[in-house]
């Protein structure tokens, strides 16, 4: 079964065309041979873009030569900086290098049977409350799994359960952020160094206000001694080193959008792929009966659920959450065959190197035994969580996340897309569904 994707361009485009692709998704301007596992380079008006899809040139760059290329692209940085400030999935230097052990420690995964119960109530409650809807009635499945993983987050990071009218301020926001941020920031491909800044757009302040006044509201319940002790949120106050309360909320908003963004559109784009593959979910559920039992799925059983994991690697794989990762060449550089210009856009696509003909077999079908037995990916052929010092410190909390709850929704429920309905992948900040994947949800 080959899931939906966008077909890769015959010729390269032009800079108005460019642009305009640009503009509706960052997938849509590849042309066939950008998923050749090797490196290339182009000019787009006077910026130099180096784009890096040879194993090697990958590890070189996320890893080996990680001090040169440590600073987040100025496109992502000019786009997540108006809501996430200084957070760590932006912050780079002094900033980074202290906060980081901080927030992994927060998410270790020794921390797991604490956050555990949180993803199996948040995931029951979703399904008990779809077992109350009337035969034939539709969900829309990634504004359900936003709110079913922020959910979860809030849980976990500020140790409350959020109201609904809190839950969906913080979905529907960020919705409606990635909405509004520019794909293009012409004034970067220039020659300026950061390009045009968000900050004057009224718009944008009033979403990113709607968000954090949230998570503010959280952070001083907390204060006043509300909150769960064991929640990331109060270690996070007792340790402090986050530079005030505008630095606490920063890396408050970072877990919590960093936290339900990339598994929401993990497990829609699963529920998707499921939906086009009867043969998977019969053995996904015959997987769910032989480990619980019946019994709701729970952290402890995750190491045994082998193929609704290999399910979970192989949609990342398929719709990595996070397309493109962008990085700035602090100074002039080798890079493989490259020499990369100081200040030049440095790319690594795991869009692109997930679906290389040269790294995978058959690449753009779903083949989730991939990842079963001994099989493993080629180092730095797969990246759904970076690599390298910049490796996602929260890839233990999502992984079980998403596994615990595809298990139980999959194992009590089943889920029917319209017929004939082909979903279209677009990447802004993260890779999302252009329209809504509506599926009727009935009891298994």
């Amino acid at each position: 079964m080959v899931p939906a994707y966008p077909a890769a361009l015959t010729a390269p485009p032009g800079i108005i065309r460019q642009a305009v692709l640009a503009r509706r998704s960052l997938l849509y301007g590849w042309t066939e041979d950008c998923y050749d596992a090797s490196d290339f380079e182009f000019r787009l008006l006077r910026r130099q873009v180096c784009v890096f899809n040879a194993p090697a040139s990958v590890k070189s760059v996320l890893v080996t030569e990680n001090s040169l290329f440590e600073r987040k692209g100025a496109m992502m940085r000019r786009s997540l900086e108006p809501l996430l400030g200084d957070g760590l999935f932006i912050s780079d230097g002094d900033t980074w290098q202290r906060r980081r052990p901080l927030v992994a420690d927060l998410v270790h995964k020794a921390r797991l049977p604490l956050f555990g119960p949180a993803m199996t109530n948040g995931v029951t409650e979703l399904v008990d409350h779809w077992l109350t809807l009337c035969a034939g009635e539709e969900v829309d499945l990634l504004p359900t799994m936003a709110t079913l993983t922020a959910g979860i987050i809030a849980r976990a990071v500020f140790g409350v359960s959020l109201a609904g009218e809190a839950l969906r301020e913080i979905v529907e926001g960020f919705a409606a952020y990635q909405a509004q941020v520019d794909s293009l920031n012409l004034l970067y491909f220039l020659g300026n160094p950061e390009g045009r800044s968000l900050h004057g757009n009224r718009k944008l302040a009033e979403t990113v206000g709607r968000i954090r006044s949230v998570i503010e509201d959280v952070i001083a319940s907390h204060r006043r001694g509300e909150g769960d002790e064991d929640s990331m949120i109060a270690a996070m106050l007792r340790r402090g080193h986050f530079e005030g309360e505008a630095g606490l909320r920063n890396e408050a908003v970072t877990l919590f959008m960093a936290g339900h963004e990339t598994t929401a559109t993990t497990l829609t784009w699963a529920l998707y792929i499921l939906g086009k593959a009867p043969w998977a979910v019969e053995a996904l559920r015959q997987e769910v009966d032989s480990i619980s039992g019946g019994q709701p799925v729970e952290v402890g059983d995750v190491p045994n659920l082998l193929l609704t994991r290999a399910i979970i690697d192989e949609t990342m794989r398929l719709y990595p959450p996070v397309p493109i990762l962008p990085r700035q060449a602090l100074r002039d550089a080798r890079i493989g065959s490259l020499d990369v210009e100081q200040d030049a856009l440095v790319l690594v696509c795991p869009w692109l190197l997930h679906r290389s003909p040269d790294l995978w077999d058959d690449p753009m079908a779903f083949r989730p035994e991939r990842f079963l037995g001994e099989a493993r990916p080629q180092p730095y052929s797969y990246l759904p969580f970076s690599a390298g010092p910049r490796l996602c410190p929260g890839m233990s909390f999502g992984i079980n996340e998403a596994v615990i709850c595809l298990a139980t929704i999959m194992g009590r429920m089943h889920l029917e897309l319209r017929p004939g309905f082909v979903a279209t992948p677009v990447c802004r900040l993260s890779l999302r569904p252009r329209h809504p994947i509506l599926a009727q949800v009935r009891p298994r």
